[in-house]
Order: C-alpha cells, then structure tokens, then sequence
C-alpha cells in the first residue's frame, strides 16, 4: 500500500478521541488568542489548529510513528 493511500485512508485516532481533540484545540485558540502576548498567542495558536486538523481528519503523524492504529470492528 502507498503512503498516501495509508496517511489519507487508514484512521489511527478514534472517533471520542476526534470529538476531544477538536474541542480542546478550539478552547486554547481561544486563549491564545484572548490572554497570551503576540508572538506566543501565535505560535499556541497555529499548533491548536494542527492539533484540530488531527481530529478533523482522523490520522495523526505522530501516533503513526509509534505505530498507534484502531482495532478492526468484531
């Protein structure tokens, strides 16, 4: 199998996690964005958003590193 076939088709973070992940990464774009100095609330802001495009799409690259994937259905 390609690697795009397996970045883009294969999800390695499941579906509670996904709701958590977006939900927690609009929270602290929020903060970033509200409480934090310039520089800073740019930099924790762009990583939330990284963050919520993981849950969005389902894969992330760093639990691919460590060789996390979902259980198949029984």
């Amino acid at each position: 199998m390609s690697f795009w076939k397996r970045a883009f088709y294969v999800k390695n973070v499941p579906n509670g996690e996904r709701v958590v992940r977006v939900l927690a990464a609009s929270a602290l774009v929020g903060y970033a964005l509200g409480w934090l100095a310039a520089p800073w609330s740019f930099v924790v802001a762009g990583s939330a958003a990284g963050f919520a495009l993981t849950g969005l799409v389902g894969f992330c690259p760093a639990c691919a590193l460590v060789g996390r994937r979902l259980r198949a259905p029984q």
